[in-house]
């Protein structure tokens, strides 16, 4: 599923702090069927709206996916250099260093698309500014399984994730969150399987055509995200974003899934009122740079 093109501001301001021009060609959004299913025949209806998209991975890395990942500052970039544009202050940002002699997830020696860098280590950090959810920090920096499941709505969609998982053979869960100062609430869940293959099978059972399998809390209702700009894409990585649909509940919630490798990862933001798109398509996008 391709998504719409983005607006010269969003992508002025995505580009200026991961620190490239994301170059990948936008494409037309693809649109939901005209006529809807209610929500109660979402689970028999799963396998047909389902995402048939599978995992790319690309032969050779482009400079979106090097691995020295830098922050680029506002004054850098043309008409960007007095006026705000929501933009969060991440600290200066490098990926993760790999083992002697083994390869990125996305090299194409790499047949499995295994991670061989620490999974902790591919966290995005906090903007400047935020408070620690100490509750995701896990022991030893691995979240167990039932505090990732709590990001799910029902019982019945955290038992169901939570028997997916199993039957997939889930390895590990590194999370990281934080509440900035206007109130905005930021999750980020990074879930390893043993091979690439698995993980894109498990995106696959985790998306839907226009709407994730599964309701996170706060969010019963959610659409696809039609307004996140498509050449904020990174290479190798694949995105499903979605966004909550009017009237919200006691606050607003944005999330995405990637793919990248043998890693499936959750984004979650909500804020009480709105939660602002270029912070959280900022945040997808840093995080997305780091898994590629």
């Amino acid at each position: 599923m391709t998504e719409q093109p983005q607006t010269t501001q969003a992508l002025a301001a995505t580009e200026a702090n991961t620190g490239q021009a994301f170059t990948e060609a936008a494409t037309p959004a693809e649109q939901p069927p005209a006529d809807q299913p209610p929500p109660k025949d979402r689970r028999v209806l799963r396998a047909v709206l389902r995402w048939t998209a599978t995992l790319t991975v690309f032969a050779a890395l482009g400079a979106a996916t090097a691995y020295g990942i830098t922050r680029t500052e506002r004054t850098d970039v043309p008409g960007l250099a007095t006026e705000p544009d929501g933009r969060w202050p991440y600290p200066e940002i490098s990926a993760a260093p790999l083992p002697a002699g083994t390869p990125g997830p996305l090299d194409p020696e790499n047949r499995a698309g295994r991670h061989y860098a620490d999974l902790r280590a591919l966290l995005l950090p906090a903007p400047g500014g935020a408070e620690d959810d100490k509750a995701l920090r896990g022991t030893d920096g691995w979240l167990a399984e039932k505090e990732f499941l709590k990001v799910f709505l029902s019982r019945e969609d955290r038992d169901e994730a939570g028997q997916l998982l199993t039957d997939y053979g889930l390895r590990h869960i590194a999370a990281r969150g934080w509440t900035t100062e206007d109130g905005t609430r930021t999750g980020i869940y990074l879930l390893q399987f043993d091979t690439a293959t698995v993980a894109e099978e498990v995106l696959r059972d985790v998306t839907e055509y226009n709407s994730p399998a599964y309701a996170a809390r706060g969010a019963a209702e959610v659409e696809f995200d039609g307004g996140y700009p498509t050449d904020a894409r990174v290479s190798g990585v694949s995105r499903f974003a979605y966004d909550e649909v009017k009237p919200y509940g006691a606050a607003h919630v944005r999330q995405a899934y990637l793919g990248a490798g043998d890693v499936v990862a959750l984004v979650v933001q909500s804020r009480k009122g709105t939660a602002a798109a270029v912070p959280f398509q900022q945040t997808v996008a840093l995080q997305s740079q780091l898994l590629g």
